[in-house]
């Protein structure tokens, strides 16, 4: 059977993933994974309405008439946000800006797709993260006696007690860990920056009992040391949109103890600010938040500040707390002859 002939679509991407991201513009992994995503559910989006395949696109089915429509459907159908919207077509426009240059033939569409403008009214998302019940929920859910289930429970514990990034949290080889005293993972970050975390004697056991389990679910040759930890049974490793999954057969389905009646929407990511609010919680101050969680400005950090409604709460009290305070209620006859303005003053 003949192989299908390669399209200049899919040499151009290979091109702009394999040499112009990483070696032209020098582009963080984590960036090129974004594109990736991006460029990706674009090239689903054409061959579903092409009634084909990816791989028998090419590069006139990229028009700016089939990107305003694949932007139309990231808000309508996928429930995409302003900024998520925004942030595929920074991934489109610096795909239709490589591909001018080599493919000058199709510039029209090409400057079509960079001319789209992004949508103003983005607004910040809300910082949804898991209370303590919902912790303890998602971590009893798990089954433990299961090989996968003892996976994903060191899994959820690692990412609750670094706060890191999923990505980071999936990066991480054996060598990463250190098992010993003081127990601490090396994790990379965005713009590849390397910073050390702490971890729970607990957790470097259960990090410890996993390397010993996926000690035979490797096939390669390649020294231990080199071996991802979060992997499969094939010894492939998991991925975010794995990571996801997990989240979502984990959390609490009933509507009391899960989140869907506050109008959440948890992801892996909320992981990550559940730590960040617990460490606020705990008095534990901004730079030092900062470098544990990672980020780049001091900003990042204090929005966590404006979202837990605790802290609000706190912060209130501690204004003028003898005159603006709470109202006391008061005593109330036992009779009830005064109970109406009991109440009214409660």
């Amino acid at each position: 059977m003949n192989r299908p002939a390669t399209t200049d679509l899919a040499r151009s991407v290979f091109r702009f993933f394999q040499e112009y991201l990483p070696t032209q513009r020098g582009m963080s992994a984590h960036t090129i994974r974004s594109y990736r995503d991006s460029l990706l559910l674009f090239l689903h989006y054409l061959a579903r309405g092409n009634g084909g395949r990816i791989e028998q696109l090419e590069l006139r089915d990229l028009t700016p008439e089939r990107t305003i429509a694949f932007l139309a459907h990231l808000e309508r159908e996928r429930g995409n946000g302003i900024a998520t919207r925004n942030a595929r077509l920074a991934a489109l426009h610096t795909f239709a800006r490589f591909l001018s240059s080599s493919h000058p033939e199709h510039m029209v569409n090409f400057q079509g797709v960079l001319s789209l403008p992004f949508k103003r009214g983005a607004q910040r998302v809300p910082i949804d993260y898991l209370e303590t019940y919902e912790v303890e929920a998602l971590l009893s859910a798990i089954d433990r006696k299961t090989i996968a289930g003892e996976r994903d429970y060191a899994l959820f514990s690692l990412m609750f007690n670094t706060g890191a990034r999923v990505q980071e949290v999936l990066n991480l080889r054996v060598r990463d860990v250190r098992f010993d005293t003081p127990h601490q993972v090396r994790l990379v970050g965005k713009g590849n920056k390397i910073r050390l975390c702490p971890i729970w004697p607990r957790t470097a056991k259960l990090l410890k009992d996993l390397v010993r389990t996926n000690a035979g679910w490797h096939t390669s040759e390649a020294d231990e040391a080199e071996h991802f930890i979060f992997c499969n049974r094939r010894g492939e490793t998991l991925t975010r949109f794995g990571v996801r999954y997990l989240l979502r057969k984990y959390l609490p389905k009933r509507p009391n103890a899960g989140s869907k009646d506050l109008g959440k929407r948890l992801h892996p990511h909320s992981l990550r600010h559940t730590t960040a609010i617990y460490l606020l919680k705990s008095g534990v101050d901004f730079a030092t938040i900062s470098q544990w969680m990672g980020h780049s400005t001091l900003n990042t950090t204090v929005r966590y500040a404006r979202a837990d409604m605790d802290l609000k709460r706190q912060a209130l009290l501690q204004v003028f707390p003898e005159i603006l305070g709470a109202p006391k209620a008061g005593h109330v006859r036992l009779d009830g002859s005064e109970l109406r303005r009991w109440l009214q003053r409660l």
